[in-house]
């Protein structure tokens, strides 16, 4: 893998999105190249699913364990799917959370 994954990082409500959507078109204009912006849990479609029963205020009585595990599910797709092959590829990957 010879690109380059950057993620922004901080507490809920600390501006990691923004901060995102303030970098993304500044790499485009100075990166030499492709960028890739996502985000987790999400990034692609079955993720985006998850992220939605992980994010859904109905679910309130979901386990700890429950709910991590679908964060691990979530990642690990998202990982095999859009990050590892974008990386292969020597693209900048922009992603919005993380864990480091």
């Amino acid at each position: 893998m010879n690109g380059l994954f950057i993620t922004i990082e901080g507490p809920d409500g600390a501006g990691k999105t923004s901060v995102l959507n303030e970098l993304y078109p500044r790499l485009q204009l100075t990166a030499k190249r492709s960028i890739v912006k996502t985000r987790e849990p999400g990034g692609i479609p079955i993720a985006e699913k998850i992220r939605h029963v992980i994010l859904d205020p109905s679910n309130d009585r979901m386990d700890d364990r429950t709910e991590a595990l679908l964060y691990a599910a979530a990642r690990r797709q998202h990982l095999i799917e859009k990050v590892w092959p974008a990386l292969d590829e020597d693209k900048i990957v922009l992603c919005d959370r993380f864990v480091d």
